[in-house]
Parts: structure tokens; C-alpha cells; sequence
């Protein structure tokens, strides 16, 4: 409180800002659980839910034969980890800290801090559990084989910097819409349970239903994930590059939209949350 502030060189400055970004982690991480491991024994257990979900509605619908050829279980991780990650980092950053939070009243804290710290929290709970997930399988039922896995990891990258910008689009509005926020992020959320692509394969699709769903940069990841996670699919109707340009699009218009919000910050928004 007393502490006097001096001038810091610009290594120092990003040294700050880089522990103050790593503790914030650390609170966004046990928000859900004071115990860190129960956290993330929680998210796992979610994310393996919702894998055997699929598995059981494929099996008894007889969808298995459409999949990709090669392990499924595999196919079904391939969309639902990435689906997971873009849809947990997005609501995380949406629940990150705003310019009226009580948090910003600390000298050294900005929403840009808090925006990241949530951000790469969400991305730490994801990759242990996905990695947790595979050595378990790896481990106890078939051996993993994943074609070219560092690809696959950058796609999972890729959706959870679209979930970032998403997320920061989201929180920008909060403070002028809370409302309409928590209804529009929550339809976004429930609309990308089918137009991620996580439950068909892009190549299959018709042109009609193509055009329904190569709007989401999800759809993209997805289905750029599955090309280099299988040696004997090639995807022809997605791409790499179209969901970095979108995520940064957003994420430039977002930051824009949170700069303003920030200038404009009253403390009777915290009421309205």
C-alpha cells in the first residue's frame, strides 16, 4: 500500500506483468475448486463424459461406419478437446475481471491481465486433461497413434485463440448488455454442439450443408485437426489459415470494444453482474 513505485526497465516491466499474468492463472484455475488437482480431475472427467456420450449415440445410431478410417475414439477426442477448449476458454475469459471488479483497484492489475490470466488458465486445465486423457487410453486400452501430433496440437491452439477472441468480444459488451450476453455466449455455446463439426466429417457434406457450417473458424479447426491426426484423411473443404484471420478480426474489434468499455467504467456495472 506504502510501497513507493519506481521506474522499471522494459525487462522488468514484462517480468511483472508475467508473474502477476502467472498468479492470476493460478486463482482462475481453483475459481472452480479450492483444490487444484479436484479442478482438473473435474474437467476431466467432464471432457471424458461427453467423449463417451458420443460414442454411445454413434454405436447405437450406426454412425461408426461413416466416421474416418482408423481408430475412433480418436475421431470422436480429434472434435470434442477442441470443442471443449474454444467453449471453456471463451467463458472463462467472459468471467474474467472487468474494469469495475474490486480486483482492479490493486495498482498493478488491468482487465488485459485479467483477460490473459483466464485465458491461459483454461488453456493449462485443457491440455493436462487431453494429455491425462490419452496416456490413460494409451496406457490401459490401445496404443495412441496420431499422425503428425504437433499439427494437431496447433489446431487445438488455433480454437483456443478463436475462444479467446470470442470470449473478449463478449466481455467487452457485458458491462453496456449483461443480459444479452449471457443469452448471446450461451447460444453461441449451444449452437457449436452441431456447427463445430464434431460429430460428421467435412468431406462428407453436401454443398448445401457445407455453406451452413465453413462460417465457424471451430468447423475449420476441427476438420484441419482430423487431417493431420489421420494418415488417410485429407480435408478438402477447410482450411488452416481462415481461422486465424477471423480470430484475429474479432480479436482486434474486441480490444477496441474493451478499451472503450475501460474508459467508460462505472462501478454500479459490478451490481449488474
Amino acid at each position: 500500500m506504502f510501497e513507493k513505485i519506481a521506474p522499471r526497465s522494459n525487462i522488468g516491466s514484462a517480468l511483472n506483468i508475467a508473474e502477476l499474468i502467472y498468479h492470476g492463472a493460478v486463482r482462475s484455475v481453483r475459481n472452480t475448486h479450492g483444490n487444484a488437482i479436484i479442478a482438473i480431475a473435474m474437467n476431466m472427467l467432464q471432457a471424458v463424459m461427453l467423449v463417451a456420450v458420443f460414442y454411445i449415440m454413434f454405436t447405437i445410431m450406426g454412425l461408426r461406419s461413416a466416421a474416418i478410417r482408423g481408430d475412433f475414439l480418436i475421431y470422436i477426442m480429434s472434435g470434442v478437446f477442441l470443442f471443449i477448449t474454444h467453449v471453456r476458454v471463451m467463458k472463462a475469459v467472459i468471467g474474467a475481471d472487468g474494469p469495475s471488479s474490486p480486483m482492479m483497484k490493486h495498482a498493478p492489475m488491468n482487465t488485459i491481465i485479467s483477460i490473459c490470466s483466464a485465458a491461459l488458465g483454461a488453456l493449462y486445465v485443457q491440455i493436462l486433461s487431453l494429455f491425462l486423457v490419452l496416456f490413460i487410453y494409451h496406457a490401459l486400452f490401445k496404443p495412441v497413434e496420431i499422425y503428425q501430433p504437433l499439427n494437431v496440437l496447433g489446431m487445438l491452439m488455433i480454437a483456443w485463440f478463436c475462444g479467446v477472441a470470442v470470449g473478449v468480444l463478449f466481455l467487452a459488451i457485458k458491462p453496456w448488455a449483461p443480459n444479452f450476453t449471457n443469452i448471446g455466449s450461451s447460444l453461441y455455446m449451444r449452437a457449436n454442439m452441431i456447427a463445430s463439426g464434431k460429430m460428421f466429417v467435412a468431406n462428407t457434406l453436401p454443398t448445401f450443408m457445407l455453406k451452413m457450417f465453413d462460417w465457424n473458424p471451430l468447423f475449420h479447426c476441427i476438420d484441419q485437426g482430423r487431417g493431420f491426426a489421420f494418415v488417410n484423411y485429407f480435408p478438402r473443404n477447410s482450411s488452416v489459415t481462415y481461422p486465424i484471420y477471423v480470430g484475429i478480426a474479432i480479436l482486434v474489434i474486441a480490444l477496441m470494444g474493451e478499451f472503450y468499455t475501460r474508459r467508460h467504467a462505472s462501478l454500479s456495472w459490478e451490481a449488474r453482474r
